[in-house]
C-alpha cells in the first residue's frame, strides 16, 4: 500500500479548487448545481478551474436533474465542448425507467471521450441491479471508476454492500476490477472500515463545506480528511506488514 489513498473533492468554482489543493485533495469532480445533486459547469468555470490548479479534474456530464439521459446529442455535444475547454476526465452515467443502465446513452458519450478516464456516479445506487450494471458496463473504454455509497440512503446503509463490492475488486471479477470511490453520506469514522477492506479512494462534497452548499470549500476541513484518511491507511498497512489480513 506505499501508494496513498486518493482524496476527491467536490468543486464549484476555481476558488473551491485553489482550497481543495490546499488541503490536500488529489482530485476534483466539477460539477454546478448542487440543488439538482450536480450538472455540468459551463465552459468557462471549467477553464477557470484549469487555468487555477493543476490537479486531476473530472467533470460531470448530466444536463438534468434525475439518472435519465434526456437528450444524447445534446451530452456529446456538451463532451465536446468542455474537452475543448481543458477536461481530460469525466463524470457520468444514465438510467432508464426501469432502472437499468442506459447501455445506449453511456456508449456514444463515452465514444466522444476518445478514450479519456471516467467515472460512472452514483446512479448505481439507483439502479434496478447493480451486479448486472456493472457486467454490462465492463470494458467500455475509458471506465476506470465507480462512485458508491452503496445504496441510495448513503454510505451508513450500503456499507455491507461496499464490503462485498471491494473483496470482489480484490479477487479480480469481472466488472469489479474498477476504482471504488466511496462518496454519500461518508463520515470519517467509516473511513478505517473502508480502508481495511481495500478501498482507496474517498468523494467528500457537504463535508468539505461545514458552512453548506452556499458556501467554499474549507482547506482546513479537507485537511482534516486528509489527515484522518492517510493516518487510518498507514495503520492498515503497518497491520499488513505485521500479519493482520486487511478486510479478513
Amino acid at each position: 500500500m506505499s501508494k496513498r489513498a486518493l482524496l476527491e473533492v467536490i468543486a464549484l468554482d476555481a476558488e473551491d479548487a485553489v482550497a481543495a489543493r490546499a488541503g490536500g485533495a488529489d482530485r476534483l469532480e466539477l460539477v454546478t448545481d448542487m440543488a439538482a445533486d450536480g450538472l455540468t459547469p459551463s465552459v468557462a468555470t471549467v477553464a477557470a478551474v484549469r487555468a487555477a490548479v493543476g490537479l486531476p479534474l473530472r467533470v460531470m456530464l448530466r444536463l438534468t436533474d434525475g439518472f435519465a439521459a434526456g437528450d444524447p446529442d445534446r451530452l456529446v455535444r456538451t463532451a465536446h465542448r468542455v474537452r475543448d475547454a481543458g477536461a481530460e476526465e469525466f463524470v457520468l452515467g444514465f438510467l432508464d425507467a426501469d432502472g437499468r443502465v442506459d447501455l445506449d446513452a453511456v456508449e456514444r458519450v463515452a465514444g466522444a471521450l476518445d478514450g479519456c478516464r471516467w467515472t460512472f456516479h452514483r446512479a448505481i445506487d439507483r439502479a434496478a441491479d447493480r451486479e448486472a450494471l456493472r457486467k454490462q458496463l465492463d470494458g467500455l473504454p475509458g471506465l476506470d471508476t465507480y462512485l458508491t455509497a452503496g445504496a441510495p440512503g448513503g454510505v451508513a446503509d450500503g456499507l455491507p454492500t461496499l464490503l462485498a463490492e471491494a473483496r470482489r475488486g480484490r479477487g479480480g471479477d469481472p466488472g469489479y476490477r474498477q476504482e471504488l470511490l466511496v462518496g454519500g453520506g461518508l463520515r470519517l469514522e467509516q473511513v478505517p472500515t473502508l480502508l481495511a477492506a481495500g478501498v482507496r479512494a474517498f468523494h467528500i462534497g457537504g463535508a468539505a463545506r461545514p458552512g453548506g452548499w452556499t458556501a467554499p470549500v474549507s482547506a482546513e476541513a479537507v485537511a482534516e480528511w486528509r489527515r484522518v484518511v492517510d493516518g487510518a491507511a498507514g495503520a492498515v498497512a503497518d497491520g499488513a506488514a505485521g500479519g493482520v489480513v486487511a478486510g479478513g
